[in-house]
């Protein structure tokens, strides 16, 4: 990374993979020594939070002594930029449906053919208990956001643009963003990352990504946490979550190409 540039933007291209590589070793080592040493749990957040709060402080550190962060706080609230936020947000949510909408219809459907048919969902309400809800809403809401756009947006896809090219660089940056989401929802996680690589590119400012990130987890552990999203997959509206969910599709899809178009115009 170059410490000579103290523009914010400016720093984060400079980020080299192989300085993030290291970071993730050091983190990952330090991070099983903790959990090691204060087991105070039986998931895999043991690991990950030290692990996140790591990652977290290198990118302080590397980002150290850059001025423009509040120019880029600044643009979020500007109006253009409020509303492309809101869409990019609401149509990728709402298409991260569909496969669960798709298997929740069939399993409607043949439910009411076959009255022994064993659904394939088999949707029960989730139960939380006061450590992993926090857990869950720290990990989900405030380090996803901020860490997956610094490391997919703020440097893979900068540094893989310059070798490969703009298109390969967004496909490939999403296609591994995505691989680590559940099975369900890599198609919707690649589509949101070409989405988050196009915002990124349209504006400099990885704040931007970062915003509809944030919103867009936020209202998926709300969901989760309070079982709405069984209402969703639900008749009546499970073939409305579907339509919703098709229509929010072509919608990213158009979003991605007209974006991608002007961008290498």
């Amino acid at each position: 990374m170059d410490f000579n540039g103290t523009d914010f933007n400016v720093r984060l291209r400079t980020i080299r993979i192989r300085d993030l590589l290291v970071a993730c070793i050091i983190g990952f080592i330090i991070a099983v020594i903790i959990a090691a040493i204060f087991p105070i749990g039986k998931d895999d957040n043991v690991v990950v939070l030290p692990f996140a709060i790591f990652i977290v402080l290198f990118f302080i550190w590397a980002l150290r002594g850059t001025t423009g962060l509040s120019e880029n706080f600044s643009k979020i609230r500007e109006e253009d930029n409020r509303k492309e936020i809101i869409y990019i947000f609401l149509i990728n949510l709402l298409f991260a449906f569909i496969i669960v909408a798709i298997f929740s219809n069939l399993d409607i459907f043949y439910g009411s053919l076959y009255p022994d048919y064993v659904p394939i969902m088999g949707m029960t309400p989730n139960s939380y208990d006061p450590y992993t809800f926090f857990v869950e809403v720290l990990s989900s809401i405030i380090f996803a956001p901020i860490i997956e756009e610094l490391i997919f947006r703020g440097i893979l896809f900068n540094r893989l643009k310059i070798r490969i090219g703009i298109i390969a660089a967004m496909i490939i940056s999403s296609a591994i963003f995505a691989i680590g989401h559940e099975f369900g929802g890599i198609i919707s996680a690649f589509l949101f990352g070409m989405c988050m690589c196009v915002i990124y590119l349209k504006t400099d400012n990885i704040l931007m990504s970062m915003s509809i990130h944030f919103l867009n987890n936020l209202v998926a552990v709300f969901l989760e946490t309070s079982n709405l999203d069984l209402y969703l997959f639900q008749m009546p509206m499970a073939p409305i979550t579907l339509l919703v969910s098709v229509i929010s599709g072509v919608l990213i899809i158009l979003y991605i190409y007209r974006n991608v178009k002007k961008l290498t115009a």
